[in-house]
């Protein structure tokens, strides 16, 4: 009986929805779906595609999807430049990304946990601070933040360019945000055993919100590793340019290497993509926790 109740239950519903409609709106989604794809994946070709051809076949009149023999040599030929230190520039990306991105996981999750957990007076003041510091475009700080890097001797250096990317106000803001809706069961937990705060942190926090840190982690990454400008002031040697710089290298005032260019930025752009398909749905996670909760 109850079967019976339930099939006259469903066919009224079923009949709002006649079976084109149901079959049509899912096509007409899939369709939009790939038709953005290809809008978005369309500059990826065109790196590739214009760094597999000659100048020549670039600047044509005549449009080639591909060129018709690929020249796999320009790839040979970026790492082997004497005047284009491209390969340590990667590695400089690499160290300057690296390091960055630890030390902004480390300061934003202990000033996010205290924020969020810790009682002490001036604590919503401080907040406030954060986020004013969010609305204050870069370019307001820029100039004193490479005063103050000069003075302390770090221009042309490593460390100039690392050292003012070290705390992200962003990620702050973020981990606080997460850490208001952490359960407060697990915190006493570690109390009962005796642990004090750094010790919830270091063995009850930090296990719990990996989730949180591999999100935040990789568009942390890809902010620190697409930097350009201050990289560009403040590593002025070839020895401190990361990859960013070194691209700009192959564009001058006399001549436009668009072959180099083009090949040298779809390499610097791989690591970025094969960390976005590893980690993607961390990347979606972490766009719904920079959402105001609690």
């Amino acid at each position: 009986m109850a079967t019976v109740v339930a099939k006259r239950n469903r066919q009224p519903f079923a009949g709002r929805y006649p079976l084109w409609s149901r079959v049509l709106a899912p096509l007409i989604i899939y369709a939009v779906l790939i038709i953005l794809a290809i809008i978005f994946l369309f500059p990826l070709y065109l790196v590739v595609r214009n760094g597999l051809m000659l100048q020549k076949e670039i600047t044509s009149n005549d449009w080639m999807w591909f060129s018709p023999s690929p020249h796999f040599e320009t790839l040979n030929d970026l790492f082997n430049n004497p005047e284009v230190p491209f390969a340590h520039g990667l590695f400089n990306s690499a160290i300057t990304s690296t390091v960055q991105l630890i030390g902004q996981l480390l300061f934003a999750s202990m000033a996010g946990y205290g924020l969020a957990r810790i009682p002490f007076r001036g604590r919503n003041v401080v907040f406030f601070l954060i986020l004013f510091a969010l609305m204050i475009p870069s370019a307001v700080t820029f100039i004193p933040t490479y005063i103050i890097v000069a003075t302390m001797g770090m221009v042309n250096t490593l460390q100039g360019i690392i050292l003012p990317g070290l705390f992200s106000v962003f990620a702050t803001f973020v981990f606080r945000q997460f850490y208001l809706d952490f359960p407060k069961d697990l915190e006493d937990a570690g109390r009962v055993d005796g642990l004090g705060r750094w010790g919830i942190y270091r063995h009850i926090i930090v296990p719990n919100s990996r989730g949180i840190f591999v999100a935040l982690g990789v568009i942390l990454f890809i902010g620190s590793w697409n930097a350009f400008l201050w990289p560009f002031v403040v590593g002025q040697d070839q020895s401190t340019y990361t990859v960013q710089v070194v691209l700009s290298s192959f564009l001058t005032a006399q001549t436009i290497n668009l072959p180099a260019l083009f090949m040298g930025a779809a390499v610097a752009i791989a690591p970025l993509v094969i960390l976005f398909f590893i980690f993607q749905r961390y990347i979606v996670q972490g766009v719904t926790f920079t959402g105001i909760k609690g």
